[in-house]
């Protein structure tokens, strides 16, 4: 009988061991979204910023980077669609995995202008499968996926559909 219990015991500890050296991944937000993530929050008082923290608001997820042409092109319509929307519960965040050099992303934040709250050094593009940038995910009220595509694309009208002001919208693809 000790020989059996000390078996079960060393069988629990190793089960104990596999299970706490499992490395945790962040939880996932509402209706199996992966959660966002960043190294630094800018033009926030929420630190983190979560989707979860943020359920009943329409949240833009915008995947950008300082180097890349395209994304300098659709910032300013991100801080036109910020703009428009924000009274209306509708908040936007640009996420990019830039951290290394933070004085030149505070100034080209200023440069652009991005007063919407911008996350860096962030692996939520992995974790959202996106493939290239610039890259924006509608997530409606309800923490469910609206719409993905290029923000220069049909992301107002995704705004609107996640608003309840318009039916649905195709997703596009990551070159429209």
């Amino acid at each position: 009988m000790k020989k059996l219990l000390g078996v079960m015991s060393a069988s629990v500890m190793a089960l104990v061991m596999i299970w706490g050296c499992k490395p945790r991944e962040a939880p996932p937000a509402e209706e199996g979204l992966p959660e966002i993530n960043a190294v630094r929050w800018l033009n926030t008082e929420m630190n983190p910023v979560t989707l979860a923290g943020l359920r009943g608001k329409v949240v833009v997820v915008e995947f950008w980077a300082t180097w890349c042409p395209p994304c300098r092109a659709s910032i300013p319509h991100l801080v036109e669609l910020h703009n428009k929307y924000k009274d209306e519960g509708v908040v936007i965040i640009g996420l990019t995995d830039e951290d290394y050099d933070r004085a030149k992303i505070g100034e080209f934040m200023q440069q652009m202008n991005m007063t919407y709250i911008v996350g860096t050094g962030s692996t939520s593009g992995r974790d959202y499968g996106v493939r290239g940038i610039p890259h924006a995910v509608v997530i409606g009220k309800d923490g469910r996926q609206v719409w993905k595509g290029h923000p220069m694309g049909k992301l107002e009208a995704a705004i609107e559909v996640a608003l309840g002001r318009r039916p649905a919208v195709e997703e596009a693809g990551d070159n429209e």
